[in-house]
């Protein structure tokens, strides 16, 4: 069965789509959600007696430990996903993130089961690590291979933009526990209400995504026995170096862009400009909103002008937009949600990055392709930013903003270079056809 590939959206796209979305939100809201509470975690978590730098660095280590854990989740689900089919990695993955969160959310404490209780905790968050690994990648393909080719930027950046809603979702969850309930209140019992809404929803997400069908593209491969014959990582490897190289590249420009100017930005301002907490967070709930609009529009103009023009521009939007961010956060401050705003929306132009990614790899190993080159990628890079940055500003203020005008440079190189790869297929064209 072909597909119009020119039509537009119909309902089952979009149903396909907002499910996607949807179970991608909660995931990324199960994931993040404990580093918002992880002061009270390591308090409950670990013996009373150890020194404070101790609890902290044990803490995040089990936080850190959810992000070691997915390139091997990651890589294992997508081996699946190109040999099984999609659908059932997609459940799985939602599945794997669900009841660990939701047993997070029931767990007995350090005073009540002794160590076994951090080492609970620690296999509870690698699942975790293991899900969000195989979540990622395999919504980006699972849409990609459902809409119409005209319609995949918009249909990706939509999806980033949900993965984004999580974060603010997790962040206003935290917020309204803790200016609702007093501290003894959380430390007994509120702690628990975030994770367990997650599990719930996340188990309600897994419900719905049953009325999901397997992509045409998995479909059309299974009847013509065109499933990838040698293991898909090792053809991935082999035989798409360029692939993966472009993918690691927009995924540190993604991941880096995420952490310096939503993640870690707050807590610099407070540092370098002595700027109110409850200020600096306001203005980065409105940065995120914005970035999910941005997400979408990014997708949008891809099918409309292409993805190389969208990404150059995009990221020399967003070098401007961070830079001037960044100098209005120190020298005028009542201009700081204006700016941030703005930052937030031309960050956006990492919506960009899942499109590029699905069309780097061939159908047959395209849930493999873009795991390996995101996770590895993310790992690397998702870490080493925040002590790269640190490092920085031992120079230079303004580090976070020269760090993200590296971003965006990478940006515009990989978008020129993607221009002038579109410019010799089309003469290979050309030439075949004579």
């Amino acid at each position: 069965m072909q597909i119009d590939q020119s039509r537009r959206l119909n309902r089952q796209d979009y149903k396909t789509l907002a499910l996607a979305a949807l179970g991608g939100a909660l995931e990324f809201y199960d994931f993040i959600i404990f580093v918002f509470f992880a002061a009270v975690i390591g308090d409950l978590f670990f013996p009373a007696d150890i020194p404070e730098w101790l609890r902290q660095l044990q803490t995040f280590g089990i936080f850190a430990a959810g992000y070691l854990a997915r390139p091997l989740g990651g890589l294992i689900m997508a081996h699946f996903g190109d040999s099984q089919g999609r659908k059932k990695m997609f459940s799985l993955s939602i599945l794997l993130m669900a009841v660990p969160t939701l047993a997070m959310g029931l767990l007995p404490t350090y005073a009540s089961i002794g160590i076994a209780a951090p080492l609970l905790l620690l296999l509870l968050r690698m699942l975790q690590g293991a899900a969000i690994g195989g979540e990622v990648p395999g919504a980006w393909v699972f849409v990609a291979e459902h809409v119409p080719e005209k319609r995949i930027g918009f249909a990706c950046g939509t999806l980033t933009a949900g993965l984004t809603f999580g974060i603010l979702l997790g962040s206003l969850v935290a917020t309204l526990i803790t200016t609702t309930m007093s501290a003894q209140t959380i430390a007994e019992t509120g702690w628990r209400i975030p994770f367990l809404l997650g599990g719930g929803f996340g188990l309600l997400a897994m419900y719905l995504r049953r009325w999901l069908h397997e992509t045409p593209v998995f479909t059309r491969m299974q009847q013509r026995k065109a499933l990838s014959v040698e293991l898909p990582l090792k053809t991935v490897v082999l035989r798409h170096t360029h692939g993966v190289v472009v993918s690691m590249l927009l995924t540190w420009l993604l991941s880096a862009c995420i952490v310096v100017v939503l993640l870690m930005a707050p807590a610099l301002l407070q540092k370098l400009h002595g700027l109110p907490a409850a200020l600096t967070l306001q203005a980065n709930s409105l940065a995120t909103v914005m970035l999910i609009f941005g997400c979408i529009i990014a997708g949008a103009l891809v099918d409309r002008i292409g993805a190389s023009t969208t990404l150059i521009v995009g990221s020399l939007l967003m070098a401007v937009a961070s830079w001037a961010f960044f100098h209005v956060a120190a020298q005028a401050p009542e201009y700081l949600f204006a700016a941030y705003a703005l930052a937030g929306l031309c960050v956006g132009v990492v919506g960009v990055v899942p499109f590029v990614m699905v069309s780097a790899f061939p159908a047959e190993v395209r849930f493999t392709g873009i795991s390996f080159s995101y996770n590895i990628a993310y790992a690397i890079f998702g870490g080493l930013t925040p002590i790269a940055l640190t490092l920085m500003m031992k120079l230079t203020p303004m580090a976070p903003a020269y760090y993200v005008l590296v971003l965006a440079a990478i940006g515009v190189l990989v978008g020129c270079w993607l221009r002038g790869a579109a410019g010799r297929q089309a003469i290979l064209k050309q030439v075949s056809a004579l």
